[in-house]
């Protein structure tokens, strides 16, 4: 594989239409979940945030393994591509039954109706997400190449957040009650399922390689991904960032319903939140090649701080001047996920140069296992800081919060996630990865 080869757009297009699948996934549950939940069902914050969190930890243990599956898979399709199909369109079914809890006249059984569909979602997630995110490393060998693909990725994911997260509310809120959430979860079902079916026809004519699975039990592919350095300070780095951003994700709908008390600032926010991602992707895109990936990363890092902490002054401030909070944050979040997702490959790449075998699956599944974990650990510890401000669940919604909830649903949303920004650069400021020494490495696998 020709390290300075470029891949055609029509791949680079049907990688990134993937993002409509993931994007769905990954928006809606983490912002409608937790209030469909709460003001919905009833559920109190404390167990709502039990449910959430569970099926994600699942993930957590459930992702290196099918990276490991997918490393062994053989079919002429390539190793990845027939999961997309499978885990995807399951997906899609288990998460139109997921906001689809039948009255059953107890809360008990309507939580563990949520339960078991978050769970079958999640399974089902794991071995679409993992063999998705695995396909740049074996596609193209060049550093240069794989933050291009990522560039397209990232856009279309930006585009999928804010199309699910603005009509998602808008939807609910449209048709009312819990009906509301039964409708849209089947119309964030069918788009799911067009990203599947985009991204397996798109990929067709991807080149696929030959994967040559590292030796050894799942166990002893753990222990060798855990000593890459680098891999690793860039995983810890990810992983708080995301746990950052689903506080912020999670908290949303809190914010604008209580907080600002606006009738569809929930979509507002949601907008201003992505808008930028949309506009700015190639534009970091053109930062990390002046500067390189990881200062890049860092400078987006330092913009989606500043933009959380400016959101502290929500109860009391213009709403003009959240908005330009959230914008802000939207600015650096498009970098926060550039950056990082071109550099995965880079540290796997590194890795099959040195070992002479593809981990390429069992990184992505590792990479992928952190990532639900602080994505799924974000709403949990938003939960946490409502219940510790008093937060009042309801079957309708319609509840005076008390003073102490509605400052800890702002501080939840703006000065927790900054702190967690700013915490996570402890670790990216020691990757040492340089295209220097990327590209000159192999991605382990035979044109």
């Amino acid at each position: 594989m020709d390290a300075a080869s470029s891949l055609p757009r029509s791949v680079r297009v049907g990688y990134g239409s993937g993002s409509v699948a993931t994007g769905a996934f990954g928006t809606v549950p983490g912002l409608m979940l937790l209030p469909y939940l709460t003001d919905s069902l009833g559920i109190a914050a404390l167990a709502a945030g039990f449910i959430v969190f569970l099926p994600k930890a699942w993930d957590v243990v459930l992702n290196p393994i099918a990276g490991r599956i997918s490393d062994r898979t053989d079919d002429p399709r390539g190793p990845r591509r027939p999961w997309l199909l499978r885990a995807g369109l399951t997906l899609a079914v288990a998460f139109a039954l997921l906001f689809a809890a039948p009255s059953m006249g107890s809360r008990e059984a309507e939580a563990a109706w949520v339960l078991v569909c978050f769970l079958g979602c999640a399974t089902a997630y794991a071995f679409f997400q993992v063999p998705y995110v695995s396909m740049p490393a074996e596609m193209t060998a060049s550093y240069d190449e794989r933050t291009r693909l990522m560039t397209w990725r990232v856009a279309i994911l930006a585009f999928t957040i804010m199309l699910a997260g603005a009509t998602a509310p808008v939807i609910r809120d449209a048709v009312g009650g819990r009906a509301g959430y039964r409708v849209m979860g089947v119309a964030m079902a069918l788009v799911i399922v067009v990203g599947v079916v985009s991204t397996y026809r798109g990929t067709r004519h991807a080149p696929v390689g030959a994967v040559e699975a590292g030796p050894g039990t799942l166990r002893d592919q753990l222990r060798i991904v855990a000593g890459a350095r680098d891999f690793r300070l860039l995983l810890v780095t990810f992983v708080v960032q995301a746990l950052a951003t689903g506080c912020m994700l999670a908290g949303v709908d809190y914010l604008a319903g209580d907080v600002l008390d606006r009738t569809g600032a929930t979509t507002v926010l949601f907008v201003c939140f992505v808008g930028p991602a949309l506009l700015l992707t190639p534009a970091w895109s053109a930062i990390g090649a002046r500067i390189g990936k990881k200062q890049g990363y860092l400078l987006a890092s330092a913009v989606l701080a500043a933009g959380a902490l400016l959101a502290v002054v929500a109860r009391t401030a213009p709403f003009g001047v959240v908005v330009a909070a959230v914008a802000l944050v939207g600015v650096g979040y498009a970098g926060c996920q550039v950056f990082p997702l071109a550099m995965l490959p880079d540290a796997a790449a590194v890795d099959a140069r040195r070992t002479g075998s593809s981990r390429v699956g069992v990184y992505t599944g590792v990479w992928t296992a952190g990532e639900t974990l602080g994505l799924a650990l974000g709403p949990g510890l938003f939960a946490l800081v409502l219940a510790v401000g008093g937060y009042r669940s309801s079957t309708d919604g319609d509840v005076a919060q008390p003073d102490s909830a509605l400052t800890a649903i702002t501080l939840g949303f703006s000065l927790l996630p900054a702190a967690l920004v700013v915490l996570s650069l402890v670790w990216l400021v020691r990757y040492t990865l340089g295209s220097d020494q990327v590209d000159e490495a192999p991605t382990g696998v035979a044109a």
